[in-house]
């Protein structure tokens, strides 16, 4: 069964090319070591009523955007032989500085999901 891992964060919209320059890299460096998919998604619709919204959840401030990100493997096991080869990858750890990043790690939530439907 496949297995996903779900990120979201908010990047100051003066930081979004710069964050699409790192993601479309990241997103290359996961798919050669295996990911079946690579999604980076710009909240677009995100008012909603009676729920809490995804900014709230990410502490967005005034100028910064959310993002939804995804990363799909073939399975649990596989995702943990892919994630190790990309920590080690050398076009990534050049720029995994947290000083370096164009966005609050401390508010961005992450996690691993086994997959509950799949049509």
């Amino acid at each position: 069964m496949a297995y996903v891992d779900g990120f979201l964060l908010a990047i100051p919209a003066r930081k979004l090319a710069l964050y699409r320059r790192i993601s479309t890299l990241a997103g290359k460096v996961w798919k050669s070591h295996g990911a079946l998919e690579y999604r980076e998604c710009i909240g677009e619709d995100l008012a909603q009523k009676g729920a809490a919204t995804f900014q709230k959840r990410v502490k967005a401030k005034r100028g910064e955007v959310v993002v939804f990100s995804w990363v799909v493997y073939k399975s649990k096991a596989d995702r943990k032989r892919v994630v190790k080869k990309v920590m080690a990858d050398k076009r990534l750890t050049n720029m995994m500085d947290p000083k370096d990043m164009p966005f609050d790690m401390k508010r961005m939530s992450y996690g691993g999901f086994k997959v509950l439907v799949d049509l």
